[in-house]
């Protein structure tokens, strides 16, 4: 199938958050902290107020009174020693304090957004500046300014995975040791579509409607459960189309709550979209990870133990999923695709004055690919092994499986040797000498990268549940409380139930939006669409086969135990039904009989792969460009390779932008973030990387219905590594054995000019 959502989202027929409007709405605007850290010695509206238009502001003191928990966060588990995971009050307007720039200090409401904004230039705020910290470095020093007074040391978290005991003896014995510091920068998240919040609220039910940006029903609606105490009754969301996503959608914000307050004390709908600069300071930023990776080695070059030391940037609050991230996300698959006897990793979270870090496309699994990934390559190198037999020696072994690592993950498939086989030849590996002495004879430096990635997707053990409504024609409606962003729902979800029932998909459509708040869902994150909902999509086929099964006997005029069905069809001796047309001869019964909910709970699966990626670099300025990449990916089962393509594009497109230019920056001594622009943030163009070989190696897992492993991560996972070992490789003739990303043309001909000089 092709994708059937393109030509209504490239015809300008999509309908995002921004497009929505209703009757008598008013429009807000946010006035948002201009300084890092602070304190609110006074607010003065008084002339905001004034302005012709206005109906309303409101500060932290309003939304306080309206009882708002926190803004949630995940971690409930213990870290070292016990440890609790320090939650600082999130508010959804800052009272007396304000810890980032972009933090929300007031709402104006009034009845255009043009009003609202030059009203906001109006109000006077009176502040007390207080020192700030910005990098995690600085936030641990003994000493440091604190983010949060009740937070000792800027330390949100300290937490472990593994046997450090183990791990240390290991060490003791080992012939070779390496160790590398891989710096995963922090990134602004920059979906296509800015966000966007409409809530309307209704006095006599005090039910509210919130059409808005998000991942999936389910988690949203927690979120804003959790937060305003409301039952889920109480909460209808909207949305059909979502420009972008990658996590950054995940969460519930500020805003969500501050629109929430307002509609209902105006009684009328409140409307606010984000402008682009607004979401580099109001979005949750991405990654901010740097990992301290250690692998220990035997003489013959067997693995023996590997440890990360890994420092995580919070931000400002333990927002979103960010804490989870930093703790479960890096360390569950910390050992690869390696078969490691010993392993350990501890992560200190921290505080910063900085926005708030959350998931971003992988949310941690592609920054603990490319310290394993960068770790490996550089003790290949550093000890005298071939990076490939290395590689080759340590692999678990099909047999191995399910493998259970040194830190409790169980891999339950995979045949990473294989995957690797097919991406050497693929990208002609064994020719790579050929390409690098032609390069160098045009005064050009060449290098080849190698990434045998492993990643987790689709969460722990969650329950999922769809839905179908029959109409009187026989045509169907799927439902789920998941969210598409771009991945495909109406194309796979059909094609999944078609392909179960043995008929056209041209039968069945998805909708965005479950009739009812019902449904249990897990949204998109972890790539879990697929391997999730689309599992119990595959059960609901077969479960409206059992249900249409008496309905099928009286109209055969049969007992059910005579019945088979087979392609769309039952037969009972020399007569049949088709499915199609029995859903159509039962519509005048309504609710339609075979109206059906489905529902399954599924754990993780391990999408693995090897990318190899080619970059020439020119000496002379640094800049770099992509010659040739090769994708070879077990993703299990696939469902539908367009889909495949598109998101391994995508992802690699996205790992690539961090490569190469990618950098939230901010001022040490202001926390001013200083690229906070397209004009100095660099985003990836189309002609970063012109083609992409994309290629299958599937492994079914047996962890749900389809066999599927997920595909949403699969495409940074693999390129982050990948590029960055090919940088790295072009660069080493002149002796340099690492660099920290992004690499970009100035950073790469700083490097080659010291270098040189030494």
């Amino acid at each position: 199938m092709t994708r059937r959502e393109d030509l209504r989202l490239i015809t300008g027929q999509g309908r995002y958050t921004a497009d929505c409007n209703l009757p008598d709405q008013l429009y807000t605007v946010f006035l948002r902290a201009d300084r890092a850290q602070a304190q609110i010695e006074h607010i003065d509206t008084g002339k905001a107020l004034k302005h012709p238009g206005v109906i309303a502001i409101y500060t932290g003191a309003d939304t306080a009174t309206a009882g708002f928990k926190s803004l949630p966060n995940p971690v409930g588990f213990p870290g070292c020693g016990g440890m609790a995971m320090q939650k600082p009050f999130f508010p959804v307007l800052a009272t007396n304090h304000v810890h980032y720039v972009g933090e929300c200090v007031a709402m104006v409401i009034a009845n255009t957004a043009v009003i609202a904004e030059d009203a906001r230039d109006l109000i006077e705020v009176e502040y007390r500046d207080l020192p700030c910290v910005t990098n995690v470095d600085d936030a641990l020093k003994p000493g440091a300014p604190l983010v949060h007074a009740d937070v000792p040391g800027n330390l949100a978290f300290d937490f472990e995975s593994g046997d450090e005991q183990a791990v240390a003896v290991a060490f003791a014995q080992a012939k070779f040791i390496s160790k590398v510091t891989a710096e995963s920068q922090r990134l602004a998240g920059n979906a296509m579509e800015p966000r966007a919040i409409l809530v309307a609220h209704e006095a006599a039910s005090g039910r509210y409607t919130m059409h808005t940006l998000l991942q999936g029903q389910g988690g949203m609606r927690a979120q804003l459960m959790h937060v305003s105490g409301l039952d889920k009754d109480k909460i209808e969301l909207v949305v059909q189309d979502v420009g972008g996503s990658f996590g950054v959608r995940g969460p519930a914000y500020p805003e969500n709550f501050a629109l929430m307050f307002a509609a209902k004390k105006l009684n009328r709908p409140v409307k606010w979209v984000a402008t682009r600069s607004e979401t580099f300071i109001s979005d949750f930023h991405g990654r901010a990870l740097s990992l301290t990776g250690e692998l220990a080695l035997d003489a013959d070059g067997n693995m023996l133990a590997i440890r990360f030391d890994d420092r995580c940037d919070l931000g400002a609050y333990a927002g979103g999923f960010g804490s989870f991230i930093a703790t479960r996300n890096v360390t569950i698959t910390a050992g690869g695709v390696y078969r490691i006897p010993a392993i350990y990793v501890r992560s200190r979270l921290v505080f910063t004055n900085t926005v708030p870090v959350s998931a971003y496309r992988g949310a941690g699994r592609p920054d603990i690919a490319y310290a394993i990934e960068r770790l490996v390559d550089y003790a290949a190198h550093e000890h005298g092994f071939d990076a490939i037999a290395l590689r080759r020696k340590n692999f678990i072994p099909p047999g191995a499986m399910p493998y259970k690592t040194a830190n409790g993950t169980v891999y339950d498939s995979g045949h990473f040797e294989a995957v690797m086989n097919d991406g050497l030849k693929h990208a002609d590996y064994a020719g790579f000498e050929k390409r690098r002495a032609a390069a160098k004879a045009a005064g050009k430096l060449r290098g080849i990268g190698i990434a045998t990635y492993l990643e987790a997707g689709g969460g722990g053990n969650s329950k999922d549940q769809v839905s179908v409504e029959f109409a009187p024609d026989g045509r169907m409606t799927l439902y789920a409380a998941t969210q598409a962003s771009g991945q495909g729902h109406e194309t796979v979800f059909p094609q999944i139930v078609a392909d179960a029932l043995g008929i056209s998909p041209e039968h069945i459509h998805f909708h965005p939006m479950p009739p009812t708040a019902e449904l249990i869902g897990n949204g998109t994150g972890g790539s879990r669409a697929a391997l999730g909902t689309g599992s119990v999509f595959h059960v609901l086929g077969g479960k409206l086969i059992d249900v249409a099964k008496p309905h099928a006997a009286q109209k055969l005029r049969c007992a059910d135990s005579e019945l088979r069905y087979s392609e769309g069809h039952y037969h009972a001796g020399d007569r049949s039904i088709g499915f199609m047309e029995l859903a159509s001869a039962l519509g005048s019964n309504q609710p339609h009989p075979l109206n059906s909910v489905a529902e399954a709970t599924y754990g993780a699966t391990f999408p693995n792969g090897c990318h190899i990626a080619e970059v020439e670099i020119d000496p002379e300025t640094g800049a770099a460009t992509i010659e040739n990449y090769v994708a070879v990916d077990d993703l299990g089962n696939v469902l539908n390779h367009t889909l495949v393509e598109g998101q391994v594009h995508g992802g690699v497109v996205q790992g690539a932008g961090q490569v190469f230019g990618e950098h939230a920056v901010y001022d040490p001594a202001t926390g001013q973030l200083l690229s906070g622009s397209f004009m100095d943030y660099t985003m990836p163009r189309a002609n970063l990387l012109r083609d992409i070989a994309v290629h299958d190696h599937p492994v079914a897992t047996t962890a749900n219905a389809l066999g599927a492993k997920g595909v949403g991560e699969a495409g940074c996972s693999g390129s982050l590594p990948a590029l960055a070992n090919a940088v790295v490789d072009a660069l080493r003739p002149l002796g340099i054995k690492h660099l920290d990303m992004p690499y970009t043309p100035h950073r790469v001909w700083h490097a080659i000019q010291q270098a040189r000089s030494a």
